[in-house]
């Protein structure tokens, strides 16, 4: 079992859940670490976050480095980072994360399939019901792979103002 420590910066701690999961709603990427041996490795995904099964989607290729280490060892620690940006002259920046660990597993039910890609496409896209009517059909649905990231632990920093110090 993977031990989690707490915050040090208690002042920035998101606590409500409900702030947790509006940043994974609200982030068009996370980024994503895993490791197989001793070896990292990084990747930054587009995704979308299901709030009712406690998850984020993301598609990918079916064969690959991630799909290697993946079937290695399915944990993952990722993040999901909202900028507000960097404040000139006052050596800040400003930022709201969540960090995550979970469990990867494939999607292999078209319904399932059908689903994730309506979930990332409604997050990611400004006007979704366009590209949803376009993009999720029978052949697209056949040929893309998904990951599901279930999540199993949640945890936020944010710092939106700039806070004075010496």
């Amino acid at each position: 079992m993977t031990e989690f420590h707490a915050l040090r910066r208690k002042e920035k701690e998101i606590k409500d859940p409900a702030e947790l999961k509006a940043v994974l709603a609200a982030a068009k990427y996370v980024t994503v670490a895993m490791c197989r041996g001793d070896e990292p490795y990084l990747v930054t995904l587009s995704h979308g976050y299901d709030e009712k099964r406690n998850a984020l989607y993301f598609h990918c290729a079916r064969e690959g480095k991630k799909i290697e280490i993946l079937a290695a060892n399915d944990r993952v620690w990722g993040q999901a980072l909202l900028d507000h940006g960097y404040v000139d002259g006052r050596c800040d920046h400003l930022f709201t994360s969540v960090q995550f660990h979970g469990r990867v597993s494939f999607v292999a039910e078209e319904a399932e399939k059908r689903h994730a890609l309506a979930v990332m496409i409604r997050q990611l896209e400004s006007d979704p019901g366009k590209v949803e009517g376009h993009q999720v059909n029978d052949a697209s649905v056949a040929k893309v792979h998904i990951g599901r990231i279930d999540l199993d632990f949640l945890s936020g920093k944010k710092s939106v103002k700039v806070i004075e110090s010496l």
